[in-house]
């Protein structure tokens, strides 16, 4: 009996095909549809298997990317990484994940140990500063580094501007917008932009109070306070930066006697969903997370990326989740 694993040729003589047909295929090559089915009947029926390491030899390619990411605990962080991994194994590519805590360092050391591991490109969401091999592929998510480096983000001013008027549109008379987030600049900064602008324009009093990565949260209870009388707060209508904050912010109001949606209604982003179930968190601007695993991958991998775009924004949308009142 023969004991060998199969090999190409195998292939070739079971679907009936002449081997560099059954190389096309393996190897991503266009060929016609009947051929292309036939190579991969012949090779399911005798279990072949490609071996990948050969293949990335031949292709001066590893088949494998980076992504680094700040976390997989918090749950829109584990959705994209779910859909990072799943848009990389569509294409033949396996995932090397770094976590990077959110430190400068980290992040640094990652990009060091890629370049030791040789990969084929790195798809990142770093808000630090970070330096970037110029021969190196890499797309960022959320914070455009240079013009020739390709972002993809959700469109997070018209999130802002959605989350404002949505909040008027069910009645709020006073707004407050609420953040905590990096020091450095990124598109998610444009969150507050397009809230202000709504109020601006349509003549709408708010405030909009700013915290730093590991600043105290208590500073948002103070505010609070400060708008606080006889048990009462003269804010109804809070836009938070991200949907655990609006988690976070609700449990504030709540500790203070405030309701949630009956004397304040509250808009989060990111559209998350709770572990074990389709609810949603909180009434929010729903960020387009497969889609924007699935745009990283393709510019990633695009053979032509001299013309890929600097920026891609990707269309949000408003989602009730319990804290307003519609």
């Amino acid at each position: 009996m023969k004991t060998n694993a199969p090999t190409m040729k195998d292939v070739a003589r079971e679907a009936g095909v002449a081997l560099g047909t059954v190389s096309k295929v393996f190897n991503g090559i266009t060929v016609g549809e009947s051929y292309r089915i036939k190579v991969e009947t012949a090779a399911q029926k005798l279990g072949y298997q490609v071996n990948q390491y050969a293949r990335g030899l031949r292709a001066s390619k590893t088949y494998t990317v980076a992504v680094i990411l700040p976390g997989v605990d918090h749950p829109f962080f584990a959705a994209l990484a779910q859909h990072l991994c799943t848009a990389l194994a569509q294409r033949d590519h396996r995932m090397l994940l770094y976590v990077t805590a959110s430190r400068p360092d980290m992040e640094q050391l990652c990009v060091k140990m890629v370049r030791q591991n040789r990969v084929d490109g790195i798809i990142g969401l770093t808000y630090n500063p970070l330096q970037i091999d110029d021969d190196l592929p890499f797309v960022s998510i959320d914070r455009s580094f240079a013009a020739d480096v390709p972002c993809v983000a959700s469109d997070n001013y018209s999130g802002g501007r959605i989350a404002a008027e949505k909040l008027l549109e069910l009645g709020c008379q006073r707004l407050a917008f609420l953040r905590i987030g990096s020091a450095n600049p990124s598109e998610t900064d444009k969150r507050g932009d397009g809230f202000e602008m709504v109020c601006r324009t349509r003549n709408i009093h708010y405030d909009a109070i700013r915290l730093k990565d590991g600043e105290d949260l208590a500073q948002f209870k103070e505010f609070f306070r400060s708008h606080m009388k006889g048990g009462k707060i003269d804010i109804d209508g809070f836009f938070c930066s991200t949907d655990l904050l609006a988690w976070r912010i609700q449990q504030m109001l709540q500790e203070l006697g405030i309701r949630v949606p009956e004397d304040v209604q509250i808009i989060g982003f990111d559209g998350i969903r709770r572990f074990g179930g389709e609810s949603l968190y909180c009434s929010t601007i729903v960020q387009p997370v497969q889609k924007i695993a699935e745009t990283s991958v393709d510019l990633l991998l695009d053979k032509d990326r001299a013309n890929a775009p600097s920026l891609i924004c990707l269309p949000v949308a408003y989602a009730p989740g319990g804290t307003t009142r519609e």
